[in-house]
């Protein structure tokens, strides 16, 4: 196991310089939050002067100076879990890993957390290595993503990638994607490739297949679009379900064949969903909702 070129392998765990930030934070009760920050210090032998500054330091970066003599009793859950990243940062660990360290916050102190632990990682360039079930928190933390499925690595790459290009099912559906359907190459180019699925006829991305190739596909909810007027050019759908979201609504609908797709929609700010169950629409599928999957 190589950090930064070195094998850290026949060292101690103390020696390799990892800080680690658990998802249960595992804070000393009985320590003020400045001990619990010091206490990886006291544990290599740094004392006096030089701890008492490293550990100021570290509550200053995640912004808990004012607590420094509080117990974790005393403080909320999102100040445990900076005194926590504090505890891990304080020894200048060569790698940082964090097991889903905000799995236990509620939306809006996790989204702090999130974009405080973006702030501090990028401002130390530090490389860290995070782990979470949650693909929104993937993609704004990471430059780089692996995607494990039963203990193995299913899809490395950059965020966009993995976002963009997901190259199997199991990828896909961790990004958010629920449609996945077999279509038919009608014809192939290089501009773009024509494909027929469910009695849809659509354009995807350009792809090195033959006319008339079964392909695997998975197609994105959020880049399909509900038309609410004929349209001699589409095949319509109705809609069988709708979940209002806010900003946006989600649609079941279903097509001719039987086969049904789900549909993400931006609401229009009326308070109120597009359609209703019942509806009758016609989807236009973009090439960018498009992506081919191995297999």
């Amino acid at each position: 196991m190589l950090f930064d070129g070195q094998d850290v392998t026949p060292l101690s765990a103390a020696q390799r310089r990892i800080g680690m930030v658990f998802q249960s934070l595992a804070l000393f009760p009985h320590m003020t939050a400045a001990d619990n920050v010091g206490f990886g210090l006291k544990m290599r032998g740094v004392t006096g002067e030089e701890k008492k500054q490293r550990v100021a330091k570290a509550l200053e970066l995640v912004h808990l100076s004012h607590l420094a003599n509080r117990y974790p009793r005393q403080m909320s859950g999102g100040q445990q879990q900076r005194v926590a990243l504090a505890r891990a940062l304080v020894i200048e660990p060569s790698v940082l890993i964090l097991d889903e360290p905000f799995a236990a916050l509620d939306r809006k102190l996790r989204e702090t957390m999130q974009r405080e632990l973006h702030r501090i990682t990028r401002e130390l360039k530090i490389t860290t290595l995070f782990v979470t079930h949650d693909q929104e928190e993937a993609l704004m933390l990471s430059d780089w993503i692996a995607v494990m499925n039963g203990g193995r690595v299913e899809q490395l790459g950059r965020a966009g990638e993995i976002f963009e290009a997901p190259r199997t099912r199991f990828v896909a559906d961790f990004m958010g994607i629920s449609n996945f359907l077999e279509a038919k190459v009608l014809k192939s180019g290089t501009e773009s490739t024509q494909l027929a699925v469910a009695g849809l006829v659509f354009a995807g991305p350009s792809a090195d297949y033959a006319e008339g190739q079964r392909v695997k596909l998975a197609l994105r909810p959020d880049r399909i679009e509900l038309g609410a007027m004929p349209d001699d050019t589409l095949a319509p759908a109705v809609v069988t379900d709708m979940i209002y979201h806010g900003l946006a609504s989600s649609y079941t609908i279903a097509l001719a064949s039987g086969e049904t797709l789900m549909v993400r929609d931006t609401n229009t700010g009326s308070g109120a969903s597009r359609f209703v169950p019942g509806t009758q629409v016609w989807p236009r599928i973009n090439p960018n909702a498009v992506c081919y999957l191995a297999g």
